[in-house]
């Protein structure tokens, strides 16, 4: 079996574990005023790769941790990851009103409501962070999240999304795409080895691992939806780039099964590129 076709089996597998995980602590209550639930679980629950989720329990289980000390930092990246794809398809912002085949949220449930369930996954996430097992671990999670998501993350490459508005250079481009993406990726690595007791050097590999894989797999998204095309072939080579950094990252990790994972969903985005 090739590596691609490996990694999509365990990326199933490993996505229904993480979905049960959301579901269970995000179930239905009994009473929903204002369909604040709802909103959440429509966004949270919805179609989705869960590849951040997947990256926070491979990192942990790199470094030699258990899968169980993982999956409350896997689902606050998820719970971080649905707030930004909510708020960023308010009419606001990007003005999307559709999402992985279905309307978006602010489409079925109004503006105000879809504001304030992002703004309600945004603080369920720093929730999730307090169960990490370790002390110390969970301190380094809660900042390297804020960071990822904050003012220097998420949040900047939005602005700088908006203030370019399609008239980006490659250059220009990737500096969204390492501070969206690529921060998001980043924390989740980093968020995984913490939780596995990763000391700071094998930290400092995962964060350089997930911010490159996160630039890659943002331009291989364009190349999928024909973004840009003036900008395609520099693109692809950089992705490719981009991959063979980010495996090389790896080395520090050794020979783990869920290294090979980390390995494997970098060459899954290489072949993307190969296949344009």
């Amino acid at each position: 079996m090739t590596a691609v076709p490996a990694i999509e089996t365990a990326l199933a597998a490993r996505r229904a574990l993480i979905e049960g995980e959301l579901e269970r602590r995000f179930a239905a209550p009994a009473e929903d005023p204002g369909r604040l639930m709802e909103a959440v679980r429509y966004s949270l629950l919805g179609p989705g790769k869960r590849l951040r989720g997947c990256i926070v329990t491979w990192a942990c289980e790199a470094v030699g941790g258990a899968l169980d000390d993982a999956l409350a930092a896997a689902c606050a990246i998820e719970c971080l990851h649905t707030y930004t794809l909510v708020h960023d398809d308010l009419p606001a912002m990007d003005d999307d009103h559709e999402r992985r085949g279905r309307p978006t949220s602010h489409v079925v449930f109004g503006e105000a409501l879809a504001i304030l369930a992002g703004d309600a996954l945004l603080t369920e996430a720093f929730g999730l962070l307090a169960e990490v097992r370790d002390p110390e671990a969970a301190v380094f999670c809660v900042r390297a999240l804020a960071a990822a998501g904050g003012v220097r993350g998420v949040i900047l490459g939005q602005v700088r999304d908006l203030a370019l508005a399609g008239t980006e250079s490659l250059a220009d481009l990737e500096r969204v795409h390492a501070e969206k993406t690529g921060a998001l990726f980043a924390a989740a690595a980093q968020l995984g080895g913490a939780c596995g007791g990763a000391d700071g050097a094998t930290l400092s590999a995962l964060y350089d691992y997930g911010r490159l894989l996160g630039i890659a797999f943002q331009h291989a998204d364009d190349l999928d939806d024909d973004d840009r095309p003036e900008l395609a072939a520099d693109a692809r080579r950089r992705l490719g780039e981009l991959v063979a950094k980010a495996k090389a990252r790896l080395s520090i990790l050794g020979d783990a099964p869920a290294v090979s994972l980390l390995a494997a969903l970098a060459e899954r985005t290489a072949a993307r590129s190969r296949a344009h």
